[in-house]
């Protein structure tokens, strides 16, 4: 799967993309593949300040289970109740429909375009 060129990226494997006064974050397709098959969605609250670089959720996957973390410092406006209920979305569309969640951003972290992403994992 190609990567879309108009979004940033993390380290951790999470893209941002601006809409309007808010930031979507969902995680990518290397991160989706490297966790198999997603059983369980924990995401932060609505109205929760989360902190860049620091867990705010949880993927469970038949494998095992990792950290969410937060792609900037910001408040948690809205969380793709979807995923909650069917988190198989994070697997089979991973920039789509399988989004996390939306937060107004107070301060960016470190990010990557595409292409550093695609260096940073061989893709």
């Amino acid at each position: 799967m190609s990567l879309p060129t108009d979004l940033k990226y993390t380290e951790e494997h999470e893209w941002l993309a601006e809409r309007d006064d808010v930031v979507r974050v969902g995680v990518t397709p290397y991160a989706a593949n490297a966790l198999g098959d997603i059983v369980y969605v924990d995401l932060p609250e609505v109205g929760k300040q989360i902190t860049f670089g620091e867990a705010c959720g949880e993927l469970e996957s038949t494998k095992s289970v990792s950290d969410l973390y937060a792609p900037a410092t910001g408040e948690v406006t809205a969380v793709n109740e979807a995923v909650i209920d069917d988190p198989a979305q994070v697997n089979a569309d991973p920039f789509g429909e399988g989004w996390l969640l939306e937060m107004r951003v107070t301060e960016y972290g470190k990010l990557l375009d595409s292409a550093q992403y695609a260096e940073l994992t061989g893709e």
